[in-house]
């Protein structure tokens, strides 16, 4: 029995000693890792070969300058800013033509005059038949005021006034053409610019007459129901003061209103235009001088080059019949 309690004993130390043995171990692998994980995140010390060494890296990325990227003249660079070839293409041309305005100018000389564009408007000095028939257009534009007068306050019927309305139109649109046919004092330019302006004109009255027309049948279906101004308060009393006046009908009738129409760049006519908070007179003087110079230089140009080529095409046909048959042979 006492053997056999001291093997007992001897086995259980012995079962001891291997199990902390291997509790010592694992703690001992523990204590190497976290040492290591440490290890690898305390910052390394820079020596003199890791600099030089770091340093040739950066420097082989920095101062590449060539780099993978597809032709700038190719549809897949998806670059499309090419003004530099269209300036280059303007001095081409320049450079290529100069040689045949110092030709034109040794031939002819300096054939630009701007008085001279004035005798193509007045043929005659006493006589000025384009710009007096563009005065007589003020004929028109009164009748058409005064027949949608009328009809606001219901002296005529709609259908009066659309059968006054035709007559004025058809008028605006014959009276100058036959004026310019039968008269010879007029000269071809003239007589464009007049019938482009009485062309311009009946699009504008003809706008003038539809939205009034349109007022008319608005107004007349709000006097069949309850009027605006009983059933809701005013979009001026409501919201304030506005800094612009909205014209309704038929305060537009107005030889202001009528005249304004007329000189504003539009075919479509408008109770109440856009307008600016004030005239910008810088703005339009420039555009005014840029209108100018623009137009005295294509006319300089039509003098200096079309001119004197349509002349020199046009002598041959000027010699006698019996002369050219008399070359030919």
């Amino acid at each position: 029995m006492g053997d056999r309690s001291e093997k007992g004993l001897v086995k259980h130390k012995r079962r001891s000693t291997i199990s902390g043995d291997a509790a010592g171990a694992h703690q001992k692998t523990l204590s190497g890792q976290v040492k290591e994980k440490e290890q690898t995140q305390r910052p390394r010390h820079d020596t003199p070969a890791n600099k030089h060494k770091n340093h040739r890296d950066a420097g082989d990325h920095d101062f590449s300058c060539h780099k993978l990227q597809e032709s700038l003249l190719s549809s897949d660079s998806g670059y499309s800013n090419y003004r530099g070839i269209l300036n280059w293409c303007v001095v081409m041309l320049v450079l290529s033509n100069a040689r045949l305005v110092l030709e034109n100018l040794i031939k002819y000389g300096v054939l630009v005059d701007p008085i001279q564009i004035i005798s193509l408007f007045l043929k005659d000095p006493y006589s000025w038949p384009a710009p007096c028939l563009i005065i007589v257009s003020n004929v028109f534009i009164m009748a058409a005021f005064y027949i949608e007068r009328k009809l606001s306050v219901g002296i005529i019927s709609e259908g009066t006034g659309t059968f006054l309305h035709c007559i004025n139109l058809a008028a605006l649109l014959f009276v100058p053409a036959g004026t310019v046919l039968s008269l010879t004092s007029i000269t071809p330019v003239g007589s464009v610019l007049a019938l482009s302006v009485f062309t311009i004109l009946f699009l504008k009255l003809y706008s003038y007459r539809d939205v009034n027309k349109w007022c008319r049948e608005i107004r007349q279906a709000k006097a069949r129901t309850l009027s605006r101004s009983q059933s809701c308060p005013s979009v001026h009393k409501a919201n304030g003061p506005t800094e612009y006046t909205h014209v309704s009908y038929p305060a537009n009738l107005t030889h202001r209103d009528m005249y304004y129409f007329i000189f504003v760049p539009t075919l479509c006519y408008d109770l109440n235009f856009p307008r600016s908070r004030r005239i910008r007179k810088r703005f339009l003087l420039r555009r005014l001088l840029e209108m100018v110079f623009l137009m005295q230089l294509m006319l300089g140009l039509m003098q200096q080059w079309m001119v004197p080529t349509i002349q020199n095409s046009m002598k041959p046909f000027q010699v006698e019949t019996p002369c050219k048959f008399n070359h030919i042979k």
